[in-house]
């Protein structure tokens, strides 16, 4: 008991002194210097020694820390203005310190990746990818969402195969089905029409749909794209025959 009191007592410490230097920072400017640059994120290690256990309330503070950047100099910082390597440190940061919590996948791909600049949306997915990658089963919704950004924001199409891909791979039973079935419908965008054929053919055989309706859809589809692949053929032919002398 003791020993969790001076715990409790050393998180509450440290917390009134990031505080204080956020608001030291955030009130007193710096002649000829605007805003602050972003700190690189200490080591998971050494904040642990000093929280003596309270990973989960020190990964909370990183968060803050990291969102105090948007209010410093006395105004707002624009989040393209931000180092988003840094960024990326940070949210390592928390997730290490509670890899429970879900905030900084939140905040990765919902609010750092809606900045309108592609390098540093790129930088937020794959900070969502490397989090997935340590915990398929928990963060599938967030590299399902950074595959929709990849597909319709970036229009990148490869970037959000490879993310649909790992999804239906890795994820499990616990995605749903519309998850698992996402690179399927990437690879038709990309019109890959026999790549689709194989992973809806694959999905209907590993036995991951179970649903009756599911797999009604999915051998629909099946279906669809089987018709589409003699009218692609077909279609493929027209233009040679057209180029033809005389024709």
């Amino acid at each position: 008991m003791p020993r969790r009191r001076a715990s409790i007592a050393s998180v509450l410490l440290l917390a009134l002194a990031l505080a204080a230097q956020l608001a030291w920072r955030a009130w007193v400017p710096v002649p000829g210097i605007g805003a602050a640059a972003l700190s690189p994120a200490p080591a998971p290690a050494a904040l642990r020694l000093a929280g003596l256990g309270e990973d989960a309330a020190l990964a909370r503070l990183a968060m803050l820390i990291l969102q105090a950047q948007d209010a410093q100099a006395g105004g707002a910082q624009p989040l393209r203005a931000l180092d988003y390597a840094r960024v990326a440190q940070w949210l390592d940061l928390a997730l290490a310190l509670d890899p429970r919590g879900r905030y900084p996948l939140v905040a990765a791909s919902q609010v750092y990746a809606a900045v309108p600049d592609p390098t540093r949306v790129r930088v937020m997915l794959a900070f969502v990818e490397r989090a997935f990658d340590a915990d398929p089963t928990a963060r599938w919704p967030w590299l399902a969402q950074a595959a929709l950004i990849a597909r319709h924001r970036l229009h990148d199409l490869p970037l959000a195969r490879r993310y649909a891909r790992a999804l239906r791979l890795r994820a499990g039973i616990a995605a749903p089905a519309w998850a698992r079935q996402l690179e399927a419908f990437v690879l038709e965008d990309m019109d890959e029409p026999a790549a689709a054929r194989a992973v809806i053919g694959a999905l209907l055989a590993g036995g991951q749909v179970t649903d009756p309706n599911e797999l009604r859809f999915l051998a629909r589809r099946l279906d669809e794209l089987n018709v589409r692949k003699p009218a692609a053929a077909a279609r493929r032919t027209v233009p040679a025959a057209r180029s033809a002398p005389g024709l």
